[in-house]
């Protein structure tokens, strides 16, 4: 069912943030000291099968100099640089193989996927670990607590580094067009897209669909689905940590992302969404300070508009980059 506000209250939706006075430092300090150590991008070709595309096996390095895994897909015929779409996986996903990743490239543009660290096996395969670091905190089973209790130590810090390094990697490609890249994604890969752009300024769109990782205290109040559930349970028995875990988690909200992004963005939400309620996407959307619009699936769940949403991606990026 919609258990969510009505669509006319969801359109001016627009509730306070919380972000904290360093957020801005704090982002900047971390992509500083990252880029201490070299990006050091390798694209191996990958044999696979495939006839009209090429595949190469990705290595780069993210957060902290950690080795991150993806994948390159090409057109193989081309005759020019290419513009290239950058996507993060869903939460519990990984890189899987090059045969699950064939639109974009089909679609005549470099496909860059991010493997995320950590995850993949869930329901498609990783092969990134996540190097945590020391004196992370106890955690709920998942990754939504872990190293919660610090930003310094919270996942979504390493995450959303190695997001930000992907874009840099797929740059240094010979075949990208390194003016034309665009970021996207569904669920936790709308909100490594959300995050992406408000840290990275010359985006040709972002393509965030049923985005994750947005307005985190409204979402836990409102659905019992996973994985904001691990947040929920997580402070249900630490009962004395419930602020500190919402301070940490202000530094990786989409909606102080949102505001600082202006690219062009193409989002989306099902009103039947319990996993990311539409009341957090649409917070996310009303602060979004770029040119932006909304597609909405009224009976849809977590999968959105699927199929149909990628009709509408095809179009934005076909106006974008004719």
């Amino acid at each position: 069912m919609q258990f969510d506000l009505s669509l006319d209250a969801l359109k001016t939706y627009l509730p306070s943030r919380t972000e904290p006075a360093d957020f801005d430092k704090f982002w900047a300090d971390t992509l500083t000291e990252t880029r201490k150590y070299d990006l050091d991008a390798r694209f191996v070709p990958f044999a696979c099968g495939l006839k009209l595309v090429d595949a190469y096996d990705v290595t780069f390095n993210g957060y902290n100099g950690q080795p991150i895994k993806g994948w390159l897909l090409i057109p193989h015929e081309r005759n020019a640089q290419l513009p290239c779409v950058v996507e993060y996986i869903g939460y519990g996903g990984g890189r899987g193989n090059p045969l699950d990743w064939l639109l974009w490239s089909n679609a005549g543009y470099a496909h860059f996927v991010m493997d995320t660290r950590g995850q993949g096996s869930a329901w498609q395969i990783g092969d990134t670990p996540d190097l945590e670091p020391e004196g992370s905190n106890p955690q709920f089973p998942g990754f939504m607590t872990r190293g919660i209790l610090r930003p310094e130590t919270y996942y979504y810090r390493r995450l959303i580094t190695d997001a930000v390094r992907a874009v840099e990697a797929a740059r240094s490609n010979p075949f990208v067009n390194a003016n034309s890249v665009a970021v996207l994604g569904s669920s936790q890969g709308g909100g490594l897209s959300l995050a992406v752009s408000g840290l990275i300024p010359d985006l040709s769109a972002v393509l965030a669909d049923v985005p994750f990782l947005c307005h985190y205290r409204r979402a836990t109040e409102i659905t019992d689905a996973d994985p904001y559930n691990e947040i929920v349970q997580f402070c249900r028995n630490h009962r004395d940590k419930v602020e500190i875990v919402f301070q940490t988690l202000s530094y990786f909200d989409g909606l102080n992302f949102a505001v600082r992004a202006n690219a062009p963005a193409l989002f989306s939400t099902g009103l039947m969404d319990e996993i990311c309620p539409p009341s957090t996407v649409f917070a996310a959307f009303n602060h979004y300070a770029g040119e932006k619009q909304i597609e909405v699936w009224p009976y849809n769940h977590h999968e959105g508009g699927a199929t149909f949403q990628n009709i509408e991606r095809m179009k934005m990026l076909s106006r974008l980059w004719q």
